[in-house]
């Protein structure tokens, strides 16, 4: 199975909560504006937070983040740390909520995050970014959300718009092949437990944006292995694709890397500068 212990991780990113939401206060304040709870689109959840880096001289990128949760919790008021990663480096970051199961299933997370994609591309100017480079990523069951995005372009032109919108995705320890599921609450969530219209992969039918795919050895929450097969799908269709494995890091812990005392576990926010400045 692909996704070991799919039923731990709801459980083991609730716990990463309390400790996220601490970091905040050790997250620096100056260098960047927050345009705090923007509506994409008519539900409550529909909501983003724009982190705006003081002194930009020109169109920035643009980083469009969805947190993981196992498609069922989540808040991006807890990701205050993400947005001041990048938006220090002088990139436009937008962190976004998006609905959740029970209210919804799949694909409604998928079209959640191409809504979100729709708004960052219409109002990227507005708050100083460049809608000719916007990159998407997301964490675990954002990952998820992120590289279905480009990998099915259905759902961003369903939202009006087209893939070539996003110039890069970057996915940090995603479900992209994680069937068969086994447990009720996904097996519901994504309408079988077989269901190959459910997973990224299966998406992949010619060349998609780059991407840069980042995971740790030691996840045993989500396999390293759905990042080694999507990898292999994207690369046999021509895609250009980055694979980083940090050693010794777990699912958590490759997120919190990218807060306050943390930034030494890995190099992902140092990557993932990397990769959108080459792009």
């Amino acid at each position: 199975m692909m996704f070991a212990g799919l039923a731990t991780l709801g459980a083991a990113l609730l716990s990463a909560c309390s400790p996220v939401g601490a970091l905040n206060l050790l997250v620096p304040k100056s260098g960047y504006d927050i345009r705090e709870g923007l509506s994409y689109g008519p539900d409550p959840r529909h909501k983003l937070d724009v982190y705006v880096p003081h002194g930009l001289t020109g169109p920035a990128p643009v980083l469009l983040f969805f947190y993981g949760g196992a498609w069922s919790s989540g808040d991006r008021a807890q990701y205050l740390a993400f947005g001041q990663s990048f938006a220090s480096k002088g990139i436009v970051t937008v962190v976004a909520d998006y609905r959740l199961y029970p209210q919804v299933k799949y694909p409604a997370f998928a079209q959640d995050a191409a809504r979100a994609l729709a708004w960052v591309h219409g109002h990227a100017r507005d708050h100083g970014g460049d809608p000719g480079r916007i990159f998407v990523s997301g964490h675990s069951a954002g990952a998820y959300n992120a590289v279905m995005l480009a990998s099915e372009p259905k759902f961003i032109e369903e939202a009006g718009g087209k893939l070539d919108w996003i110039r890069g995705v970057i996915g940090i320890a995603g479900p992209y092949d994680a069937l068969p599921f086994t447990e009720a609450q996904y097996i519901d969530m994504f309408h079988g437990a077989n269901n190959k219209d459910s997973m990224p992969i299966n998406h992949v039918d010619g060349k998609r944006p780059p991407m840069l795919l980042a995971t740790g050895t030691a996840d045993t929450t989500v396999l390293p292995r759905n990042t080694d097969r999507m990898a292999a799908k994207l690369k046999s269709h021509g895609s250009e694709v980055e694979v980083i494995k940090y050693s010794d890091v777990a699912h958590v812990g490759i997120i919190l890397s990218l807060a306050p005392g943390f930034r030494g576990k890995t190099t992902l926010r140092e990557d993932m500068v990397r990769f959108i400045q080459s792009h």
